[in-house]
Order: structure tokens, then sequence, then C-alpha cells
């Protein structure tokens, strides 16, 4: 069977972007992540990683492109088939590319076909909007309107007030 994903790339412009991809239901997430860069315009050298995500696209399990826990318990993307963690009961994940720049994309099974005769897989089906230079930045709120991060008044630029002992050593 085949799988159509829309990847929807997380930005606050008024354009859209996305891409609809179809990808073998037994190929890896790692298959889907190197189309998924490709389709963008990315070179694909950054890391990378997909969470389960609910209905409510909420981050769930991460499933990694590489192995970097101390323990190597880590899921990882070339040994995860997508029919393991996408599929019509939970149809939804977050892919995350480049954890210095956090592209953010929101990937969706829309669909799943019979495998057409004469096509090759992975498959770009249709491209919308233009990805912008850098990733769109990233507003975190909080649910407390009280927080204040500095409410000590401390001023950690300047360094004669924050009482320390340069020569500690």
């Amino acid at each position: 069977m085949i799988y159509r994903f829309r990847v929807i790339l997380d930005n606050d412009t008024e354009e859209d972007i996305f891409r609809d991809l179809e990808i073998r239901e037994d190929d890896t997430l790692e298959d889907l992540h190197n189309i998924i860069t490709q389709s963008f315009g990315f070179d694909g050298t950054e890391m990378a990683s997909f969470y389960i995500s609910d209905d409510q696209w909420n981050q769930g399990e991460e499933i990694s492109l590489f192995d970097l826990s101390e323990d190597g318990s880590a899921r990882l993307m070339n040994e995860t088939a997508i029919n393991d963690v996408a599929h019509e009961v939970q149809p939804k994940l977050i892919y995350v590319y480049d954890f210095l720049s956090m592209w953010t994309f929101y990937v969706e099974l829309a669909e799943i076909v019979d495998e057409a005769e004469g096509f090759d897989y992975p498959n770009l089906m249709f491209v919308q909007g233009q990805v912008p230079e850098t990733a769109p930045k990233k507003i975190f709120e909080t649910d407390d309107d009280d927080f204040d991060e500095f409410e000590d008044g401390i001023d950690v630029d300047d360094y004669d007030s924050l009482d320390f002992d340069e020569n500690w050593n």
C-alpha cells in the first residue's frame, strides 16, 4: 500500500507551505525524512527527529535520525517502518529538522491507496509555497500571566553587581 502524506511547514506567514508526498507503507522513517528534506530544498545533513503525535499535535515519543543517547536506547528512523507509527488510527507525526534552526513540520497521513504500476516511490505529488530563507521563529507562551523570569531585578549583564569573585580559583 502507498501512504499519501501532507507535510506542512509550521510558519506564521499567510501563505501555506506544504508538500504532498507518496511513500510505501513499509518504507522507513529515514526514507520519509529523505523525501521531506529533498522536497523542501534541504541538504539532509542536519539532525532530525520524528515525534508521534496525537490529534491535537502534542509531541510524543521521539524517533531520531541518530542515536545520541548514552545507553543506546533511542528509537531510530532507519529501524522504524512508517506503518508502525502512522496509520488510520494514528495519522499524525511531528518532524523537526535542524535543531539549531528548529524547522518544524506537521506530517499527516491523508490517504492510503494501492500502489500504481509504473510509478517510482517515494513520489513528490504536489508543491505549495516557497520555503523561507530562515526557519520561522517560535513564540512560546505561558499560561501563567504573572510569570516573570527575572522578577528579582538582577541585571545579568552588569558583572560588577553580581557579587562574583573572579579569583575564586
